[in-house]
C-alpha cells in the first residue's frame, strides 16, 4: 500500500494576476452568504498575494493589525475593507439581484443618473 502525501494548499500562490484576484473575490462574494469573515479571508488571501506588508503600508495600517483583521477570525471595519480594496485595486459594485437571478443584463442607464464626487 503506498503512502498519500499531501501538501498544504495557498490560494495565495495562485493568485498572480489582477484578473485572477478580481475573478477570486468575485466568486468568494457569490459563496459567501453573507458571512463578512469570509470576504475578510478572501481579501486576506490577495493582500497576501501581493505582498501584505506592502498593502499594509499602502493602506495607512499595521501590518500586524491588517493580519487580524483578514485572518477571517474576525469581522474587520468597513472603512478597513474599502482602504484594502482600493490598496488592491479593485472595487465593489452593485447589482440588482432580481436582475441577476433572471439572467437579464443590468441596465446601466439608471447607474448613470447618479453621479459621486
Amino acid at each position: 500500500m503506498t503512502k498519500t502525501i499531501t501538501t498544504h494548499y495557498d490560494v495565495a500562490e495562485h493568485l498572480r494576476t489582477p484578473m485572477e484576484m478580481a475573478a477570486y473575490l468575485e466568486a468568494c462574494l457569490e459563496e459567501a452568504n453573507g458571512d463578512a469573515a469570509f470576504i475578510a479571508k478572501a481579501l486576506g488571501d490577495i493582500a497576501r498575494a501581493k505582498g501584505m506588508s506592502q498593502v499594509a503600508r499602502d493602506a495607512g495600517l499595521s501590518r500586524e493589525s491588517l493580519y487580524k483583521a483578514l485572518s477571517g477570525e474576525r469581522t474587520p471595519g468597513f472603512d478597513t475593507v474599502l482602504k484594502v480594496m482600493q490598496t488592491l485595486g479593485l472595487k465593489l459594485h452593485a447589482e440588482a439581484v432580481a436582475l441577476a437571478q433572471q439572467g437579464a443584463p443590468a441596465d446601466h442607464s439608471t447607474a448613470r443618473r447618479f453621479r459621486v464626487g
